[in-house]
């Protein structure tokens, strides 16, 4: 799974859910892949835990925020069930038996030092811990109702006196209101760019009439900093059509949530339009005419058992194809340029429903197959690849971490040496100083900072070592995961395995095989 900040904190919860909080002030629950609810604040969570609060059973997530408040949540709808606060921000939450009674206490610490514990809600509580009972939800909720149906009759009783008093202005009349049939039109496409502006996917919002659009708010998971993005136009350069570049930093779906606010020029008060936008997985990615000198070398070729058709929905749905894009039965081929990084990505269907797509990418290989094996609800896909150049570089990360895992045994060697050495030194110091050898005792002592010099230099040596090492390790290991993503079901688990024990058993040509083929044997 992917989010879109750095995640600080993970805790298991019930069953295969699990809680997590991200940098970016947003704690949620997933159940195995799938998330089942998040929420953001401005505040950072400092600490997260599962603990049953109120004695239903199932754990709810605890968080404790930096500005001091703790909270507990539904770990189904994330919905608060109980919350405190602190004067300082939360340094803790951790549970344990404080009362030494057999029963687990909740216990929070403030960075102040402040301590206070929680039991479990009874019997009589269970599943309700806020002070409020249900009348008194019921009353706040009717009342919360009350108050925005008075505000908006407030604002007819507005656009009412504005008609009267510009009643001989028929422009102004309209401050405020909107013809009734009035809609708003989304449009996605992409932009190859220009001199000032990188290429981007783009999307075009217009209003059916002579409408203004004012402003755009738009929300939307790792596309924006801050997850959210606002376009206000200057008050000289308002239309009725407003087009907003998005520029997805990785190939996932994304919905876009938007609220739009139309209205006139004059208008104080703009109508909000809301709706959502989904952007299709590869639109970073234009349709242009096919090059057979530019026709990248590595490939992954499969076979499914479906009709070119339906590979023709599946593009349509995941990519930004122009409206008269017209793609003929099979064979044919379909050729995209990155907006990216310029890179070419061919996909050929034959009529034995064999797919040959060509790209460099290996991750984007990966991501097209998976995406491909989700639409067509393909449970098992064996697939043949092979991309020289990136298969090329591991080999020499490989040979690197042979290199290594040499130099490291050799630096470990060399330590032990040394501290044997060190051992007999001190000895020989001692007794010249017993012996009241004075100038054999200082030489000894020379030769042992001399050595200790030398220890804490191999140290540093080996310390850079054993990084190169971890980070040269960790780059077979995500060869080895995309790898894997290039097939789906029992032939994805297979190759990784396979790839795992030939790394085991140092046989690098078995490695490179099983990855382009899927099995060890030739």
């Amino acid at each position: 799974m992917t989010e879109t900040e750095i995640i600080t904190s993970l805790c298991p919860m019930y069953g295969s859910r699990f809680g997590y909080a991200l940098s970016n002030g947003t704690v949620g629950v997933y159940d195995k892949t799938a998330r089942y609810w998040r929420i953001k604040s401005k505040n950072h969570a400092m600490s997260i835990h599962a603990f049953d609060l109120n004695s239903d059973g199932v754990c709810e997530l605890i968080t404790g925020w930096s500005n001091g408040k703790v909270d507990a949540r539904s770990d189904r709808t994330g919905e608060v069930i109980f919350k405190d606060n602190f004067s300082s921000a939360v340094a803790g939450v951790i549970e344990g038996d404080y009362l030494l009674d057999g029963h687990a206490q909740l216990i929070c610490c403030s960075v102040d030092g402040e301590i206070r514990g929680y039991l479990p809600g009874s019997a009589e509580m269970r599943g309700n811990l806020m002070d409020t009972s249900i009348e008194q939800d019921l009353i706040r909720e009717l009342t919360q109702k009350k108050q925005n149906l008075l505000l908006e009759l407030r604002n007819y009783e507005e656009n009412a006196k504005a008609e009267v008093s510009s009643s001989l202005n028929e422009a102004d009349g309209q401050r405020g209101i909107i013809p009734a049939n009035t809609k708003l039109h989304t449009a996605l496409s992409v932009n190859l760019g220009n001199e000032t502006q990188a290429a981007h996917a783009e999307l075009c919002i217009s209003t059916s009439n002579d409408t203004i659009i004012r402003a755009v708010l738009i929300f939307a998971e790792g596309i924006f900093l801050g997850e959210s993005h606002v376009v206000h136009p200057s008050i000289h350069s308002l239309s009725s059509s407003i087009r907003i570049p998005i520029t997805p930093p990785k190939d996932v779906p994304v919905d876009l949530h938007l609220k739009t606010f139309v209205g006139y020029r004059s208008s104080t008060q703009f109508h909000v339009f809301e709706l959502t936008r989904q952007l299709p997985r590869f639109s970073m990615y234009a349709l242009t005419s096919p090059d057979s000198a530019s026709q990248p070398l590595s490939y992954v070729n499969f076979t499914i058992a479906e009709r070119a058709q339906r590979v023709v929905i599946w593009l349509h749905q995941n990519f930004l194809l122009p409206e008269d894009t017209n793609i003929q039965n099979a064979p044919f081929q379909v050729c995209f340029t990155s907006l990216r990084n310029g890179s070419q990505l061919y996909i050929k269907i034959k009529l034995s429903g064999e797919i040959t797509v060509n790209t460099d990418d290996i991750d984007l290989a990966g991501d097209i197959i998976q995406s491909m094996a989700s639409f067509f609800a393909i449970e098992d896909l064996q697939v043949e690849a092979d991309f020289p150049v990136y298969f090329e570089e591991l080999r020499k990360v490989l040979i690197k971490v042979d290199e290594y895992h040499s130099v490291h045994q050799k630096l470990s060697a060399d330590m032990a040496d040394n501290s044997n050495l060190i051992r007999s030194l001190l000895v020989r110091a001692e007794d010249a100083r017993l012996m009241r050898d004075m100038k054999t005792m200082k030489n000894r002592y020379m030769e042992l900072y001399d050595l200790n010099k030398d220890l804490l230099n191999g140290y540093k040596i080996r310390c850079n070592n054993h990084t190169e090492l971890l980070g040269n390790l960790k780059a077979v290991n995500q060869a080895i995961q995309r790898a894997g993503r290039l097939r789906v079901g029992k032939p994805k688990n297979q190759v990784i395995t396979a790839c795992r024990d030939a790394i085991r058993s140092n046989n690098i040509n078995t490695l490179f095989r099983i990855m382009r083929v899927g099995t060890a044997s030739s």
